[in-house]
């Protein structure tokens, strides 16, 4: 604040300008100092009275970010007055007014910033003012309401404490154990001489204004914790206190919803706008939260588990084997574990860890189907076997589910005789029966929840393959209405036994499952005889009427050849895969086995030759094979049995295959019933295509919403991890024709297929197309190499692996090489090096031993072979020239 110093030899003229100076910017200054605010209490509304408040003086604020110096009335009564000349008088009278002007506009501003926040009063300021507390500050966000000082929260707190200082009618009632207990009663108004609330604390029924409301006794008064710095603001501060006691006086069906309820604006919709360099532009529209990104055909074709992780079922699972391995000490399954499954990381168990030197790819050591195992050895099982294998099997059934979809397992559910899904588990040793429950479970809710279904969990027979006494009592403890069997039943060479004397007079029937997951068991059996007899057995037991089979494997090149092997099997001698023409009857001697409609279901969309098993039998160094993977949550006993203390995650590789006897793909031609109409059947459900055009119609895309929806069982699948690089993403899929192909969808073939490209996994199924498309060279080792040479592999088949390559070159009789040598006049010196064909030499490839030899060297070596024949011959002629003398 600017004041007034003593000048000497003032002129009255300069007095008057400065006082008409203060006068113009300054405003007189009211009498009022500061002083508490008052309010009425919540539960006796009234309007503060100004005979209520009181006086205080008060201190002057801290200002900041000022250079003026504020000039404060102080009382004081002198004793006796100062004498002083008669400019020394005149300044008195100055610095008087200005002492009685009020505070500047910079401080009533910073006074209404700090008292109302972000808000100000309706007319709080004057015009001046302002444009003063915008420039500081900007404009206020809103009008102040009584909630932005406080005052809601102090009447709250006010109610609480009364409520909790209020007396409660208790009576005491004693209990059954003689105990007394509180009991609140209360007593309604206007009974028993009782007068309404209302009525006593004197409170109007029907208040419309505040101008009925009756005005406060002084008992009634309660403080607020606000300080008023000047008149202004308390004037404010009191009329925002009376709306609020009028509002709160009200009833709440009184307020008015026009207070509450911003006017809606009445939508308009924008026009866009055409650019007129781009005739027929259209704009994207904005994407809505609530609606998902990807394209729906891009949802069809995932595959897995959601969430992507498998938790192991706690209560089913985790627990009861907990409580089993208590009585066994951890170092021990560790060191059995350790014995039975190869070692340290158990390579020869389900697990798939990283490939090391010299560890064989063999089968698990320690099988479900054997008789003889200790308790150890049972612990074992349980411990090391189970969790991966129920991972894996997890990861299977979903995808077989969402292939088949939900009627094969409302099928199942609605059967005729009242049974249920029937499956077997051969191998796991009740993990995939637990895979199986999760999976029925969570199909038999969405069922009961639609009132298809009633009952707490589905019906069904489950049957599990187990061997050994120990392994059977443990697994029983968590596995209920569960049948064991010691050995899978012999149906194929069961024929004849009516024929024997000893057979009954009435056969027994034979058990039919509609599933049957065979886990681990091919591997184990090294002679093929047996591995085809145990497919035989199964294929016995597998319903014809839709039963699923699913064989699982180790994800390594000897686990996948394996799952192959049976693939080829039947596919030559079991099945007739579907196609877009309905199969001829075929004539088949009686000695063959008479083949069944069927289809692959997962994970090959093709029924042709796998294009990584081009060969059959085992073929070392092959490097492509089909495999998938799956992450699991290691339980606490699993995570002993490693040793581990902070990574409780594991993946599992696995190779599999899921057939379905009896049927083939809905919208197939040869699905079509000869009596019903094609176009019908297409109607109501996406056409199989296959070969050839299914191929061509995937790598067009079905992103457009008109056109057909695609069939599952017609998309490529990604058999290897998306290669994401940075504008475009790369797929190695195995097609509907057979073949490996890369197809790349780059960044400008489309936004959509773009986006779900950056989303895709590893075994999804691709629908949305590619730019690109290419023959992918796979490496299959050195039998494929080998039939390559000889000519046995076509072309767009052959092996993409270095030796395969050389040795097909070989095979095709390549032209000899040609060497230029450069003889030099002296002796013993010459130069060479090998001619190629347009001067191309090939790129030398870095072995094991370092590169090849090169020319040069093989030059320089035959000169120093030669000088030490020359020296030896010269050495031999003088030896029989010293014997002649």
């Amino acid at each position: 604040m600017i004041s007034a110093g003593k000048i000497q030899n003032r002129c009255p003229g300069c007095r008057a300008q400065v006082l008409g100076f203060y006068d113009a910017l300054l405003q007189p200054r009211s009498g009022a100092t500061s002083r508490p605010f008052l309010r009425s209490s919540a539960r006796s509304p009234a309007v503060a009275t100004s005979t209520a408040l009181t006086v205080h003086p008060r201190a002057g604020p801290v200002r900041q970010f000022s250079s003026t110096r504020r000039v404060f009335l102080q009382d004081s009564t002198p004793n006796k007055p100062p004498t002083q000349s008669h400019d020394e008088h005149i300044d008195s009278e100055i610095l008087d007014d200005l002492e009685d002007v009020v505070e500047d506009a910079e401080t009533v501003v910073r006074q209404a910033r700090q008292t109302f926040g972000h808000t100000l009063p309706t007319g709080y300021l004057t015009e001046e003012e302002y444009k003063l507390y915008e420039r500081l500050y900007g404009p206020p966000l809103r009008e102040t309401r009584p909630e932005d000082v406080g005052i809601p929260e102090q009447a709250r707190n006010e109610e609480a404490e009364a409520l909790a200082s209020t007396p409660r009618n208790v009576l005491l009632r004693e209990n059954e154990h003689g105990h007394y207990e509180e009991v609140e009663y209360t007593i309604e108004p206007g009974t028993d001489g009782v007068e309404d609330e209302a009525a006593v604390e004197g409170i109007p029924t029907d208040i419309d204004t505040a101008e009925d409301l009756v005005p406060l006794t002084e008992s009634q008064l309660d403080y607020l914790n606000i300080t008023a710095n000047n008149q202004r603001e308390y004037d404010a501060l009191v009329k925002l206190q009376k709306d609020f006691e009028v509002a709160s006086l009200q009833p709440f069906e009184d307020i008015n919803e026009e207070d509450m309820i911003e006017e809606e604006e009445p939508f308009e919709e924008e026009e866009e706008e055409e650019d007129d360099g781009e005739p027929g532009a259209t704009f994207v529209e904005e994407w809505d939260p609530s609606e998902p990104r990807l394209h729906p055909n891009t949802i069809i074709g995932q595959s897995g588990t959601f969430p992507s992780t498998v938790h192991l079922p706690k209560v089913n699972f985790v627990q009861p084997i907990t409580t089993l391995l208590r009585r066994t000490d951890h170092s021990h399954v560790r060191e059995a574990a350790e014995k039975v499954f190869g070692g340290s990381g158990l390579p020869q168990s389900p697990f798939t860890p990283k490939r090391k030197q010299g560890v064989a790819m063999k089968a698990i050591g320690l099988q479900a189907s054997h008789h003889r195992m200790s308790e150890i050895d049972a612990d074992t099982f349980l411990t090391a076997v189970m969790p991966p294998v129920y991972a894996s099997v997890m990861s299977t059934l979903v995808e077989v589910r969402k292939r088949l979809g939900s009627d094969w397992l409302r099928g199942l559910f609605t059967r005729a005789d009242g049974t249920g899904p029937r499956i077997l588990d051969s191998g796991g040793g009740g993990a995939g029966l637990l895979a199986w429950e999760e999976v029925l479970q969570a199909e038999w809710d969405i069922l009961r929840e639609k009132g298809e279904v009633t009952g707490p969990q589905p019906i069904g027979r489950k049957t599990v393959l187990v061997g050994s006494d120990h392994l059977r009592h443990r697994i029983s403890t968590f596995l209920d209405d569960t049948t064991f069997i010691p050995r899978l039943p012999d149906y194929v060479h069961s024929g004849n036994t009516q024929r024997l004397l000893y057979g009954s007079q009435v056969p027994a029937p034979r058990k039919v499952f509609d599933v049957i997951i065979v886990s681990h068991m091919l591997m184990a059996l090294e002679s093929d005889h047996k591995r085809k007899a145990i497919l035989d057995n199964i294929w016995e037991m597998l319903s014809p009427e839709g039963g699923v089979l699913i064989v699982l494997e180790k994800g390594h090149p000897r686990g996948f050849e394996a799952v192959a092997d049976l693939r080829d099997r039947v596919l030559n001698e079991f099945i007739i895969p579907p196609t877009p023409q309905p199969h001829p009857e075929e004539i088949q001697p009686k000695t063959e086995r008479v083949r069944e409609p069927g289809m692959i279901i997962a994970p090959c969309t093709n029924h042709h030759k796998c294009p990584m098993y081009l060969v059959p039998g085992l073929s070392n160094g092959r490097k492509d094979f089909c495999h998938f993977s799956q992450r699991f949550i290691r339980p606490p006993f699993l995570q002993k049995l490693f040793g581990a203390t902070n990574r409780n995650h594991d993946d599992v590789d696995f190779s599999y295959v899921a057939v379905q006897r009896g049927v083939h793909p809905s919208g197939s031609a040869s699905s079509v019933a000869p009596d019903s109409s094609p176009v019908a059947d297409s109607a109501s459900s996406p056409q199989y295509l296959t070969g050839k055009e299914a191929a061509d119609r995937a790598f067009a895309g079905y992103e457009s919403a008109d056109g057909p929806a695609p069939h599952p069982l017609s998309l490529p699948r990604n058999v290897l991890p998306p290669l994401k690089r940075h504008g475009h993403v790369t797929f190695d899929l195995c097609t509907p024709i057979g073949t490996i192909e890369r197809w790349t969808v780059p960044k400008s073939f489309s936004k959509q297929a773009y986006h779900d490209a950056r989303k895709a996994q590893w075994g999804d199924l691709w629908a949305l197309g590619a730019k690109t498309r290419t023959h992918r060279a796979i490496r299959l080792g050195k039998a494929a190499a080998a039939a390559a040479a000889n000519g046995e592999l076509t072309p767009n088949l052959t092996d993409g692996g270095v030796r395969a390559r050389a040795q097909a070159a070989a095979g095709r009789g390549s032209k000899s090489r040609v060497l230029e040598f450069d003889l030099d006049r002296r002796p013993g010196m010459a130069t060479g090096k090998e001619r190629f064909p347009g001067n191309r030499a090939p790129v030398e490839r870095r072995t094991k031993g370092g590169r090849k030899p090169n020319i040069r060297d093989l030059v320089k070596e035959l000169d120093e072979a030669e000088k030490k024949g020359k020296k030896r011959r010269s050495e031999e002629d003088f030896d029989v020239s010293e014997e002649r003398l």
